[in-house]
Formats: structure tokens, sequence, C-alpha cells
């Protein structure tokens, strides 16, 4: 089953949408919004699948989906936490600005708590005022899920997860050195972020493998590929484990959204990869480009993100089909 968000109010309208992205009907008699939904699954989830398959046998009012009407399934949450589950990335980062990476990082997640009471929808441009701050994307893979009671394991935790989709993390390079330096954590650095037009039922997904989705993350930088890497491999940790650490102290409300950090893939020889132009799956965001370049030729010669860019985020399918649709953004002059 596949919902999504149209624009419209603070948390748009619920909308639920054909597997082949091309058509959606209207769901608000059901749930008015996604959270609504979320906060009242067991009843909302069997209404939904029912209108899910009527929809799919054209047995029901239906419209054009378009992907630049959607806002974010969740337009805002009551909870963002990325973690950092590709410790590969974590690795280039911090080697990038000169840190050490603690041997924790391979048994400890990282997370941090983002601002969640307003995300960009995945066709809305990033607004970015001041381009020294060092504007960078990141392709992640990011989970709603349902309510998670403090302590509960892995396999409590994964059975939460009520839905799937994708996420540019809008990172500002360039601030997170001295925030981090006051021992305090990310704030000013992480702007708002996007997430894919629609959102998918674990089951509907083949490549969903027990809390991790297999396949390739295409991320595009100006019609170029940037990176390729899949999202199933060298995850040092699956999604039961990052929604157990966040409801360690806690419990986790519904509508909850749980992100992977970016996704990286380490190169068949253990290193950082290579760009996708020299035979490698290349990188989810430009930092880790420029720790590659670094390495090699001891400076950076790809820029941060500047206004006029385009990322592109998507998935696809065995037969080219777009999964979740695809996260589309300009950087804009703010």
């Amino acid at each position: 089953m596949k919902l999504a968000s149209l624009k419209g109010g603070r948390d748009g309208r619920l909308v639920v949408v054909s597997n082949d992205l091309a058509w959606f009907t209207e769901a608000t008699h059901i749930a008015r919004t996604l959270q609504a939904a979320l906060d009242n699954w067991d009843l909302a989830e069997p209404e939904l699948r029912g209108l899910a398959e009527s929809l799919e046998h054209n047995s029901v009012p239906r419209d054009r989906f378009r992907e630049h009407d959607a806002a974010s399934p969740l337009p805002r949450a009551y909870q963002w936490a990325d973690g950092s589950a590709y410790v590969n990335h974590v690795a280039l980062v911090r080697q990038a600005r000169g840190a050490e990476m603690p041997e924790s990082f391979w048994t400890d997640p990282l997370m941090y708590q983002g601002g969640s009471d307003g995300f960009l929808g995945p066709r809305d441009p990033i607004p970015l005022a001041d381009e020294s701050w060092g504007c960078d994307l990141e392709a992640e893979v990011a989970v709603v899920t349902g309510d998670v009671a403090q302590g509960a394991s892995r396999e409590e935790a994964l059975a939460a997860v009520r839905l799937v989709m994708l996420c540019n993390d809008v990172s500002l390079r360039n601030l997170i050195p001295n925030e981090l330096a006051k021992g305090f954590g990310f704030f000013q650095s992480k702007p708002a972020s996007a997430f894919s037009p629609v959102a998918v039922t674990p089951d509907a997904l083949a490549n969903w493998q027990d809390g991790k989705l297999q396949g390739k993350l295409e991320v595009e930088l100006n019609g170029r590929m940037l990176g390729e890497a899949d999202a199933g491999e060298d995850m040092t940790f699956d999604f039961g484990t990052l929604i157990a650490h966040a409801a360690r102290t806690r419990s986790l409300g519904a509508g909850t959204i749980i992100g992977s950090g970016t996704v990286s893939n380490r190169g068949p020889d253990g290193g950082p990869g290579k760009p996708v132009d020299q035979g490698g799956v290349g990188y989810s965001c430009l930092a880790e480009l420029r720790t590659v370049e670094t390495i090699n030729d001891g400076k950076p010669a790809t820029s941060f993100l500047k206004p006029g860019d385009v990322v592109r985020i998507e998935m696809k399918d065995a037969r080219r089909h777009t999964v979740f649709g695809a996260i589309e953004q300009e950087v804009r002059q703010a």
C-alpha cells in the first residue's frame, strides 16, 4: 500500500496512491491526514488497504497523481530522529574534519534529533541563504513508526514500522564543526529535510528484508549520476536496532520518523569506494566525494551545492519503475 499527502494546510490531505504511482484516490473519509491514520492504525489500516485494492481495480473515483502536488508524506511530525547506520559514511565525514572515530561507533548507533515542525515537499526548492555554509544533500532511507514502548526489543521495534520512504537530509557542512565543538550537537547545521512523494508499507516492498531496504539508491546532481549505493549493503545497524536505540529511555509516539543516515558503501577493497564514472557506486552526499578527492589529490575539487543546482533521489524496482517517486529539488537563494 502506498500513501501520500497532497499539499493543503499544515498537514496535507491523505490519499492512497496506485502501485504504479499513476493514480490516487481520496482517503479523507477514513483519516484526514496521515498522522490521524497512524494514531488509529488498527482501525484505519484495514480500510486504507481496502481502498488501495479498489483503486487498483479502478472501482473508486480516481485522479492523476502528480508528484509536484505532494507534500512530504508527513508534512510535519512529532519526532524526527536520524541515525548513522552506515559507519563507512561516519568514518569518511569525520576524516574530512580531522576527527578520530571511536571504536564504539561500530556497536552503538549515533543519532540526533532533527527539526520536525516542517518538512520540505519532495519537489520543493532547497532554500539557501549563504553559499558559504556548505549546503549538502544526504540521500537516506527512513521509516515511520507506530507507538513504541520504552525499552522495546529490536524485534518489537521492527514490528512497529508502519511505512518506509526516502529522505534528503539537507546539511550545512561548514556550520557543523563549530556546533559540535560546543559539545551539544547539531542545530543550525540541520535545516528542513524532504521526504519522497509516497510512503510504502513494508509488505509492499519486495526488497524489504529484516529491517533493511535492499536496492540501489540513485542520486543525481544536475542530471549526472552521483551515487547508486545499495541501501542494504554496509548497513551496520538495521531499522529495528535504530528504533530500539531511540526507545531505550523514552517511548516513541505514532508518527515518529527514524532515518538511516546517509547510504554509503565501501569499495571492494574495503576503502571508501570510487565515483560512478570510475566504475564505483559513487556517493550519496558531496561530503564523501570531497573526502575521497582530498585523499587522492590533497584537496576537494567538487563544490558544495549552490543556487541553480538540482538534486534527484530515487529508487527503482527490477523493472526500472519508481518505487517511492522522486525527490527532486533545486537549490534557490533564500
